[in-house]
């Protein structure tokens, strides 16, 4: 493979999350990000979803190292299940870096992995590599875009930005930066597509702020406002004007509370003097004197805000007079968590403000206006949209070719995909294997489409066991069997139709009992004429689960 400089998108181009990218020459290799996704819908039981990095560990002595843009979840969030698989140096900003150790703490992962804090403008040497990082405005410091110079030519990878220009850390996106890697001429250009479909600029995050000052006025009672754990800077908003209005502010939530403790240390927010309280000491405090900065902007059953809303929060619990801020969009596939949070919340008096119907939330990705201005300062040979679901992929395609690339010269890939790229050559040549790993509990990849499938299942039609005892040596059955269900019919109301069940299973033993003893064909007979009985009687496919038990 020599001479060739090969990409490689093993997640983020498909789905929001699991961003991670492969860019390979001469036999190295260079991962950028390693994220995560959270489970969609019909992901029963699956607590995340991370990328198949069988490619990877395959060749784990080929690969140089992990450069991390950000630390948000869908860019650092699966390093503590790869990192230990690739044991390889990872390179980040102050704040990617605190977080991806706190991570490998939490999940008592890898604690000794080689990492190497970078700022924006060093230019790190990893033969054939070299790679300039580059500063970006987004929702959480030490946002880097990258620029990758090889033998084949210039790399760029966006990350994840938006053109922010009254930033609420006083630093734009380096465009000048940009545009003088587009006259040196940039071979391949790969850019976030999550806003792709928006018209128009993005706009500042310091709106955001506008509208908290706008709101706090107003509010009678107790605030509390929900968003990110990792938007550092919508926390830094939310407590400068907590201050302004001379309201204490508690926290809740794990994450969002170590969270703004590691930007404390590393000197990335400004807490206001006298702002902090702990949340014990809220029932002191008047509730025209406190705001609560919580998680749960997604409205998982689990989080903060879900249980203070269901009034099951062990300290902060929903009243009369509240206001609620969720200053945050749902990820697609969480809309209904967040609109029965909403709900749950106006059912019990608090007066809510979503994004939906108040300005309390921006973007921190680039809407399409944005990613033409980028395009245009890039200049880029050849394109490749990243970081969004096929939509978002397709309309940026678009939009480069709106500012003058040629068509052969843009590229909608997916997940898996082998691109090969050269000063003449710009082609899909393969697909290896880059599907979803799903970790649920403690297991990592145990969990599959069959084991899915048996989840939606039950969960759509329940299940019927019925247990029936043989003689070991004679086969004959002993007894009636026995039967439980679960999600399909409810024993006491359905005696009838439960021994009528019983009766076939006893029918179907006798007419088989002369040439068959093997339990596991009798299983299989059971389940087949269950099947079609329960079918008949009820058009309902429970999952039947004959168990015969020799004695």
């Amino acid at each position: 493979m020599s001479g060739l400089l090969r990409v490689i998108p093993l997640g983020g181009l498909g789905e929001i999350g699991i961003n991670m990218m492969a860019i390979e020459y001469d036999d190295r290799i260079l991962v950028v990000d390693a994220g995560l996704m959270f489970p969609k819908e019909e992901m029963l039981g699956v607590d995340l979803v991370i990328p198949d990095i069988t490619y990877l560990v395959e060749r784990a002595d080929r690969v140089e190292a992990i450069i991390l843009t950000h630390g948000h979840e869908d860019h650092i969030g699966a390093l503590p299940f790869v990192i230990d698989r690739l044991r390889v140096p990872m390179y980040g900003t102050r704040m990617t870096l605190g977080l991806v150790r706190q991570k490998l703490k939490d999940r008592k992962r890898l604690t000794d992995a080689v990492m190497h804090e970078v700022k924006a403008g060093d230019v790190v040497n990893l033969p054939p590599f070299s790679v300039e990082f580059i500063h970006v405005a987004h929702s959480i410091p030490g946002t880097t875009a990258l620029a990758i110079t090889t033998p084949a030519g210039i790399v760029m990878h966006s990350g994840d930005f938006k053109l922010d220009q009254t930033p609420v850390d006083g630093h734009p996106t380096d465009i000048g930066k940009l545009g003088e890697y587009g006259r040196k001429g940039v071979l391949l250009f790969m850019s976030d597509s999550t806003n792709a479909e928006q018209e128009g600029h993005t706009p500042s995050e310091q709106l955001v702020g506008d509208a908290f000052r706008g709101i706090f006025p107003h509010a009678e009672g107790r605030i509390i406002i929900t968003t990110f754990a990792s938007n550092i800077y919508r926390l830094q908003q939310a407590l400068e004007v907590a201050s302004q209005f001379g309201r204490k502010v508690a926290v809740v939530g794990r994450s969002m509370t170590n969270n703004i403790h590691l930007a404390q240390e590393l000197g990335l927010i400004k807490v206001p003097e006298n702002t902090l309280v702990s949340v014990k000491q809220l029932k002191n405090l008047p509730a025209r004197e406190v705001v609560v900065l919580s998680t749960g902007a997604q409205g998982e059953p689990l989080s903060a805000l879900s249980r203070i809303a269901n009034r099951e929060h062990p300290q902060v619990q929903v009243e009369k007079g509240d206001t609620i801020i969720l200053s945050a969009t749902p990820i697609p596939g969480n809309e209904e968590l967040v609109h029965r949070t909403i709900n749950n919340l106006y059912r019990h008096g608090a007066k809510v403000f979503y994004s939906a119907r108040n300005r309390v939330h921006v973007s921190g990705h680039a809407s399409a206006d944005d990613l033409k201005i980028v395009l245009n300062l890039v200049r880029p040979k050849f394109f490749v949209p990243i970081h969004g679901e096929d939509r978002h992929l397709a309309h940026h395609g678009l939009l480069a070719e709106d500012v003058g690339l040629a068509t052969d010269n843009v590229m909608v890939a997916r997940d898996g995909d082998v691109l090969e790229v050269g000063a003449e050559r710009f082609v899909r040549t393969g697909k290896i294997d880059a599907g979803y790993v799903f970790v649920d509990g403690l297991g990592i990849g145990d969990v599959g489409s069959a084991v899915l499938r048996d989840r939606r299942h039950l969960a759509e039609d329940g299940v019927f066991v019925v247990v029936l005892s043989i003689d070991h040596a004679s086969g004959a059955v002993i007894g009636r069997p026995d039967v439980v269900t679960r999600g399909f019919v409810h024993l006491g109301t359905s005696e009838a139709l439960i021994e009528a069940a019983k009766d076939e299973v006893m029918r179907a033993m006798v007419a088989g009992q002369a040439d068959v003893h093997e339990p596991a064909l009798l299983q299989e007979r059971i389940r087949d004429v269950l099947s079609r009985y329960l079918y008949e009687q009820t058009k309902r496919r429970p999952m039947v689960v004959p168990v015969v038990m020799q004695v």
